[in-house]
Parts: C-alpha cells; structure tokens; sequence
C-alpha cells in the first residue's frame, strides 16, 4: 500500500471524512473502469461503485493495513458488480468494445501513439469486437468477461451467476467459441494482410 493510501485509510478509520474522501478521489476512477467492463453501462457502474464505496466505508475496520487497499477495492467493486448483474440478469448486459479494446492493450503495454491507421484499425477492430459480443446471450456474455477480464475461477463464477460448475463451464465454452468464429476471419487477414 503506498504511503497515501495508508495515511488516508488511517485517517478515514478514524472518522476523517477528508481521508476516506482522498481514497474515493484516487480509486473511483479504477474501480468505475472495473464496474463498467461487468455491466457494460455507464449508469450502471456508477452505481456499483457507489456500492462499492459504502462497502468499503462499513469494512474499514476490518481492512488489513498490511493487504494493498486497490486490491481489496477491486474485490468488493467486483463483488458488487455481480450483486447488480444477478439482480438484473433478465436484461442484456452490453459492453463497449472499445473500452475492452483499449483496456486489454493498456494491460499488455502498447504504444497508444494515434497515428491514421491506426485509427482505422481500431476502429475496424471495434466493429468486429462489437459483432462477436452481440453473437453471446448475456449469459455467456456476463461468464466471458468475469472469467477472462476479471479473473475469476470457474466455482466463483458458477456462485455469481447461479449455475452448477458444468453450467459455468459451458457457458465459457461457448462464449469462447462464438468469439473465435467471429474474429478469427479477422485475425486471418491481419496475419495475410
């Protein structure tokens, strides 16, 4: 935990309303980023993160200073995320591609320089992105992004989402499989290309 995370939490732990707001000004940010990749809405991941961070106000006490407090945010922003998809899951739970796009290339380092065609590309990329998240169900949709966004184990998924462990498993299964069928065409022409 880095010296300002401490100090705030400290602080917040305390009764110091300015620590815990120091902690919400550094982390929202991340943990809307989180929120919105889970339920694909805007509205909807500020709503998890504002559960998110009531949450976390009522365990502060239980918080170990010596854990990374991001990571603890993260797991109760990810919990709530799957509080309000079980809650909500007769509707279609849509993400923005481009976002997961744009995610997935921060995490493994790459250059964002903007130049023309790369432009094109990402926005040839956002369209096949969009086509094969559009092929899943929301529930395969909602299995996909807990297990290869967040992380997720497949007996953690089956408990958010309600299913046996085989249920879960063929749901990723076929998430994986309609996401090949759409973007492997794509693939080929980049590798040909």
């Amino acid at each position: 935990m880095q010296d300002g995370d401490h100090g705030a939490l400290e602080r917040a732990r305390a009764g110091d309303t300015e620590g815990f707001r120091w902690l919400v000004e550094r982390h929202s940010r991340y943990l809307y980023g989180v929120a919105y990749r889970l339920t694909g809405s805007a509205a909807d991941a500020e709503d998890v993160v504002q559960e998110a961070w009531l949450k976390a106000h009522r365990q502060l006490a239980r918080f170990e200073a010596r854990a990374d407090i991001r990571t603890w945010l993260h797991r109760i922003t990810v919990n709530c995320a799957i509080d309000f998809i079980r809650a909500r899951r007769s509707r279609e739970i849509a993400h923005d591609p481009a976002d997961l796009v744009d995610g997935a290339l921060a995490e493994h380092g790459a250059d964002h320089q903007t130049t023309p065609e790369r432009l094109a590309e990402s926005g040839e990329i956002h369209a096949r992105v969009t086509a094969a998240l559009d092929s899943l169900t929301r529930l395969e949709r909602a299995a996909f992004t807990l297990r290869h966004l967040e992380g997720l184990s497949i007996d953690e998924i089956g408990s958010a989402l309600g299913l046996k462990t085989s249920a879960t498993k063929h749901s990723i299964f076929r998430a994986v499989r309609k996401m090949r069928q759409t973007l492997e065409p794509f693939a080929r022409e980049k590798v040909t290309g």
